[in-house]
């Protein structure tokens, strides 16, 4: 239920403030180089940049937002915020410090000293110019710090004061953390009020507003305090509160936000990736203040994913009840650019 640093020869780009859109200047190499389209023709392309983690193997993070973003006609540049062999285990992490991590999965973490490296590589570049800021899996608390994740938020919007910012708060899961309490507290203090939308789960929601879930009504009063903290949008993408449905609930915009719920049948599987997947397709249907039918065709979308996926499987001969299963994310692509909406939204009264 759905309660609601390359120095390359390229055009310079300079802002107009007036507008807050980019006009290329003349440069003495011009000749040499093509201009960047999805900048120089911004009325025709919505931009995002997607901090996330990354796995060699498998579909979360950016792994499972990039793909989905560009199929709905997002340029999406992605800053890997870990590299990891394989998906994290929700089922058996609790909570690693960074180099527990590395070793555990046997990759990289970026800090963020480097993210803001790469942030002033941009710059430099004169592109730095997003209309979309996602973030998911951050497992290092310098990330979140004001000179980091904070600060691009800050950077971004000086130079488009429009851009929207989707977090999806990616601190655990099933009563389990895959971070530090103290990201849960820099989440709490400082992120929660700069986004424009927030797209926890069920134990995210609990983690930010100090509070259990295990009502709807619980659902629907964790997404009035996540609203009043700032987020103009809300999502809480699967409350479980009986044996035979997920519950998502969401506000929407302005003083009188309405609520709404998404009612949607459990499948006998568990699968990797499917938050983040969820918050790429939110942002990719999220065009205007029509959040319950952004949600309706993302949901409609996952879940028919997730039935390619689970069907996939036991054709194979497979017991999808026994791992988490990889989403069959290239496959579903028709699902993705063109869902067939078998999910609607019910507003909810107060």
């Amino acid at each position: 239920m759905l309660l609601h640093s390359l120095s390359i020869s390229r055009p310079l780009l300079e802002l107009s403030t007036e507008l807050h859109i980019f006009r290329p200047r003349i440069s003495r190499n011009s000749e040499m180089a093509p201009p960047i389209l999805s900048l120089a023709l911004l009325s025709e392309t919505r931009r995002v940049l997607s901090i996330q983690s990354h796995t060699l193997q498998g579909y979360v993070g950016n792994k499972s937002a990039v793909f989905p973003l560009q199929l709905l006609g997002y340029d999406v540049d992605p800053i890997n915020s870990a590299v990891l062999k394989s998906h994290r285990k929700a089922a058996s992490i609790t909570s690693l410090s960074l180099r527990t991590l590395r070793l555990w999965f046997k990759g990289e973490v970026l800090n963020g000293k480097k993210l803001w490296e790469l942030i002033e590589g941009l710059e430099a570049n004169d592109l730095l110019y997003y209309t979309h800021l996602l973030t998911g899996y951050i497992g290092s608390v310098s990330f979140l710090r004001l000179t980091t994740v904070l600060e691009v938020i800050n950077k971004l919007r000086s130079i488009n004061p429009k851009l929207t910012y989707v977090c999806d708060p990616v601190k655990g899961d099933e009563g389990k953390l895959y971070v530090s309490l103290e990201l849960v507290s820099v989440y709490r203090q400082k992120v929660v009020l700069v986004a424009s939308m927030l797209t926890p789960n069920q134990f995210e929601a609990e983690q930010l507003t100090g509070s259990r879930i295990v009502s709807e009504g619980d659902g629907r009063e964790a997404c009035n305090i996540l609203h009043a903290a700032g987020p103009p949008k809300v999502v809480i993408t699967s409350i479980n509160i009986d044996e035979m449905c997920t519950y998502i609930c969401g506000c929407g915009m302005g003083q009188f936000h309405e609520q709404f719920k998404i009612m949607i049948p459990k499948m006998p599987a568990y699968f990797t990736g499917t938050g983040d997947l969820m918050t790429a397709l939110l942002l990719g249907w999220s065009n205007d203040d029509n959040l319950d039918k952004a949600a309706e065709l993302a949901v409609s979308s996952l879940q028919a994913l997730l039935q390619w996926t689970l069907n996939d499987y036991k054709s194979a001969g497979h017991d999808p009840q026994s791992t988490s299963l990889v989403i069959r994310l290239i496959q579903s692509q028709d699902d993705i650019r063109i869902p067939q909406v078998k999910f609607q939204s019910r507003i909810l009264s107060w």
